[in-house]
Order: structure tokens, then C-alpha cells, then sequence
């Protein structure tokens, strides 16, 4: 399958529930009026867009159909694709500019963070880069052991200590083993729970001194990977760790096990952070990056 295939296939389920229902309601319309968009802004919001996103499309919408004097109903649709597109456009490329890049990813237990991390490095991998997988969720029961099977399926080398051992000191060893071994890209899981958030964030502020500090100059991306079948949960989350640690960029997993897609529009346009990954589906070539155009056209496919 495709690259653009199976973003469509992964969308599948946001398209029958959101785009189909948006294109039902269009031709219900003899003309383009208030009503309209009032309808419009409801699902939108149904879909997980967000209320304030939701009103800023049709917003939009509204200026874009008196500007272009558009008349019929039906050319909402492609207004509505070309608005997602430009909504979600910018930030979404990975900055591993410099050798070795670290990338440090952030989320809670369940979300598919061992896994992302796994097709990840597989991504990078067969893009020529050298990756080496730090193991730095040290408080999960087999989080290491689950890390050390991506590391062989992806052909990476990982860094590693007992389980209980201090995060921040196997982030220390993987950069040092990075600048020996001459490696592109550090990618580093960190724990998703601990016994309290304030406990969770403390341990993520040592991690991030870690890495100014040795590495001051290096491109660093901080992802945090969401799930989106929690809908405005997802946003709820990528709210507080943003707060707490800055994040550069998302990764939105299982969309294809979800109506919810629309949440992407909520994170990028409600929250200002770009999302840079998606996962639809569960093969390790599952995890693609994020296109804002190709992401709208699968969106907005004319549903089958």
C-alpha cells in the first residue's frame, strides 16, 4: 500500500463519521447561509475539531465564500479542504539537523510511546541515520525489555541499565555513546507515570539539564505521543505537558482505530504545536510523517 494510501486508510473511520456527515448536510442546502455554517460549526465540534477551531473555519469560510462569491453548497467541501491544509501546515518537519540530534519523547503509559519510538527509529534508520536508543523509562516492568525488541527489529543500538536506575543517567550514557560511536539521532523514552505528576515532571526537567549540557549545540525535539481515540483528552494532555516541559511536535497514534481524527486540528490550531507524526496502523512502516496536504485529501476524500 501507498504513502498516501494508507493515510486515506487510516482516516477511513474520521471520514465516514465527520466528513460524511458534513457532506450529507451539504446537500441538504439550496443555498449557502447562516444556517449553514451553524451546522457546519456543530459538526465540527462532534468531530473533536474544537470548539474555538470550529469557529475559526467557518470564519474563514465565510470570508473566503463572499470573497469568491461561491453559491452552491457543495463547494464548501473543497473550501473546507484546502482551510484544513493551511491550518495544518508548518512545524511539521523532524529538525535532526545536526550529529548526533536528540530526540527525547514524552507520554502516558498506553499511548503506544515504546512502540513510536520503535517505528521511529525504523523511519530514520532507512533514511541512512545511525540511532541510538536510549532506555530511559526505567520504572515500567518491561518497558526495557520492549524497547530492547524495537532496537533489534529496527536495526539500532540501545542503551541500557537495570531496571529502577536513574533515567537521567542512561540519557548520559547514550549521548556519550552517541559522540563515540558517531551516531546521528538519540532517541529517548522517559518514564509515562511515576508515583505523582510533580515526581513525572521533575524527573523530565534532570533529563533536559542532561542534555543542554552536553549537547548545547544539537538539534533536540521533544515529541509527545497521544492517543486518538481519547479525543479532546489528547488535547487535555498535550495542554499540562506542554506547561510543564515545552514540547516541539506530536505524534498522534492509532488514528485508525478512531472517528476522533479531527483532534489534530484541535492540537495544532488550539495549542500552536505541530504535529509531526501519525501512526494508522500497526506494521512497523505504520508511523508516517505529517503532511498537511495529504492529511486534508485523505480527510476529505469523497467518503465510499
Amino acid at each position: 500500500m501507498g504513502f498516501f494510501s494508507k493515510i486515506k486508510e487510516g482516516l477511513k473511520k474520521t471520514r465516514k463519521a465527520v466528513v460524511g456527515q458534513i457532506d450529507s448536510m451539504l446537500k441538504s442546502f439550496k443555498k449557502i447561509d447562516e444556517e449553514l455554517f451553524e451546522e457546519l460549526e456543530e459538526l465540527l465540534v462532534m468531530g473533536d475539531v474544537g470548539v474555538p477551531t470550529a469557529e475559526k473555519i467557518c470564519d474563514e469560510l465565510r470570508t473566503r465564500v463572499k470573497k469568491e462569491g461561491i453559491k452552491d453548497p457543495e463547494e464548501i467541501h473543497r473550501l473546507l479542504e484546502e482551510t484544513v491544509s493551511e491550518m495544518l501546515r508548518g512545524g511539521e518537519e523532524l529538525d535532526v539537523s545536526t550529529s548526533p540530534s536528540i530526540i527525547l519523547v514524552i507520554g502516558v503509559n498506553g499511548v503506544g510511546k515504546t512502540t513510536t519510538i520503535g517505528k521511529l527509529a525504523n523511519n530514520l534508520s532507512n533514511q541512512g541515520k545511525k540511532v541510538i536508543l536510549a532506555a530511559a523509562d526505567t520504572f515500567r516492568a518491561a518497558a526495557i525489555d520492549q524497547l530492547d525488541i524495537w532496537a533489534q527489529r529496527s536495526g539500532c543500538e540501545i542503551v541500557k541499565q537495570n531496571e529502577g536506575s536513574d533515567p537521567a543517567a542512561v540519557v548520559f550514557d547514550a549521548i556519550s555513546a552517541a559522540k563515540a560511536r558517531k551516531a546521528d539521532v538519540i532517541i529517548c523514552d522517559t518514564a509515562g507515570r511515576l508515583h505523582n505528576k510533580k515526581h513525572l515532571m521533575d524527573e523530565l526537567a534532570k533529563i533536559n539539564r542532561i542534555i543542554d549540557r552536553e549537547l548545547p549545540d544539537a538539534a533536540k525535539e521533544k515529541l509527545l505521543v497521544l492517543d486518538a481515540t481519547t479525543g479532546q483528552n489528547a488535547v487535555n494532555q498535550a495542554e499540562q505537558f506542554r506547561e510543564a516541559t515545552g514540547i516541539t511536535g506530536i505524534v498522534l497514534t492509532k488514528l485508525d482505530g478512531t472517528a476522533k481524527g479531527g483532534v489534530v486540528l484541535a492540537i495544532k490550531e488550539g495549542l500552536g504545536i505541530p504535529v509531526k507524526y501519525i501512526g494508522v496502523g500497526e506494521q512497523i512502516d505504520d508511523l508516517q510523517p505529517f503532511n498537511s496536504d495529504d492529511f486534508a485529501k485523505a480527510l476529505f476524500a469523497k467518503t465510499e
